[in-house]
């Protein structure tokens, strides 16, 4: 399978004066091209730190981590944004819209720092919200509202998705959607979508599972469909 991201003995540890903690203790990893990939462990984890790190928004203590064939472990701060400009999508749990833009405007602002933007309503009607493209977020549920962050994501046309515990503030039946909506881009749009929770019933989506407890990777299993 062709590798996406690939890290080899990864730290990240926090100087807290007297006391340094490991957030990350040398994982070693590989994520793939076109896969859904849940990553599943206990808040405190490390897992949001991975997520960071995978997405330039944070920087290793050392080891390596590459996009490709390009390191992205000792990158500059300019290099780590058009990393994230041109290949990175995220979805967090709170939906961080533009409170005086409607979801169509909302969208159009991700879209305009692409470089091969899919088009606004297409993605608002993937997300089942066509008819809410002049709402403002106000104006939305919150299941709407993060419905309206993934277009917000999924407009820049990225080549992985970085989603934050993106179901932990919304109802079954809103989680149930939001995640239906994240295999199928994986799939139709032939992306990667990395999927940070500690929900476990979340895990059986996944082409694979990757467990993280104290700042290590325990397992990582494949899914069975």
């Amino acid at each position: 399978m062709d590798v996406l991201i690939r890290g080899n003995n990864l730290f990240k540890t926090y100087d807290m004066g007297e006391t340094k903690i490991d957030a990350l203790s040398g994982i070693d990893f590989e994520i793939y091209s076109n896969e859904f990939l849940v990553i599943l462990g206990p808040s405190g984890s490390g897992k949001s730190t991975f997520l960071n790190i995978l997405g330039g928004m944070d920087t290793a203590t050392s080891g390596e981590i590459y996009y490709r064939d390009m390191p992205l472990h000792g990158a500059s701060r300019k290099k780590l944004t058009k990393y994230r400009k041109e290949a990175v999508g995220f979805v967090f749990q709170f939906y961080n819209l533009m409170p005086n833009l409607t979801a169509l405007e909302n969208i159009d602002l991700a879209r305009e720092i692409s470089d091969s933007p899919l088009d606004a309503r297409q993605m608002l009607n993937k997300v089942g919200l066509s008819d809410r493209a002049d709402h403002f977020p106000a104006e939305l549920s919150g299941g709407q509202q993060q419905r309206v962050a993934i277009a917000r994501a999924l407009s820049k046309n990225p080549d992985i998705l970085l989603c934050d515990e993106p179901t932990g503030a919304l109802d079954s039946k809103s989680s149930d959607m939001v995640l239906d909506i994240l295999k199928d881009f994986a799939k139709t749009y032939k992306k990667t979508v990395v999927l940070i929770t500690h929900n476990e019933s979340i895990a059986k989506l996944a082409d694979r599972v990757m467990y993280i407890k104290d700042g290590k990777i325990e397992k990582i299993e494949k899914v069975k469909s």
